[in-house]
């Protein structure tokens, strides 16, 4: 931590900068404004914040820095990253610190240019989903059905089955024996 110099301290921000930069859930919440108004700084400061995290504690291991990326997405942006890709993230900074460390500067150099490359080719983008029209939502059972017979294929659930479950009853509401009332859509 403190072995590092300040060149390599510099190579490990720009490590971290290119990890971060590259990672989808950031861009998201940056570019849709998760973190209000000061998102981008919010994420440029989370570069440092990463750094000085590697710079004040030792022998750092993936799951806490998982966790501390986790911290930081929920209290800065209000997002729960919940997609599988925290690990990712932590194992790819967590790999360039050892090897700014080991002086691994060359192979630190080809993993920026690589994410970097992966930036350039185009960000995360959210796309809307579009409410369906009674119509859609009419043959959208059919489709449902579909879903389900292939999904069933390869399951042991009967098609029969999937139909009994999809079957509304004729009233809109029931009450279960637990107190908790039911609400069904009609057709």
């Amino acid at each position: 931590m403190a072995a590092l110099v300040s060149s390599t301290r510099a190579l490990f921000r720009e490590a971290v900068d290119a990890v971060l930069s590259s990672w989808p859930v950031l861009q998201i919440a940056v570019d849709n404004g998760f973190g209000g108004v000061y998102s981008q700084q919010k994420a440029e400061w989370m570069v440092d914040a990463v750094q000085q995290y590697f710079r004040d504690n030792s022998d750092l291991e993936q799951d806490e820095v998982e966790d501390f990326l986790s911290d930081l997405m929920n209290n800065e942006f209000d997002t729960v990253v919940d997609d599988g890709s925290l690990p990712q993230v932590a194992q790819k900074v967590c790999v360039m610190f050892q090897q700014c460390q080991q002086g691994k500067l060359a192979e630190v150099r080809e993993h920026i240019h690589q994410l970097e490359l992966k930036r350039a080719t185009g960000r995360a983008k959210v796309t809307p989903v579009k409410a369906p029209t009674e119509e859609e939502e009419e043959s959208g059972d059919d489709e449902e059905s579909m879903e389900y017979d292939e999904a069933g294929a390869g399951a042991s659930v009967s098609s029969a089955a999937v139909k009994d479950q999809q079957a509304p009853s004729a009233t809109a509401t029931e009450e279960e024996d637990d107190g908790w009332t039911v609400v069904r859509r009609k057709k």
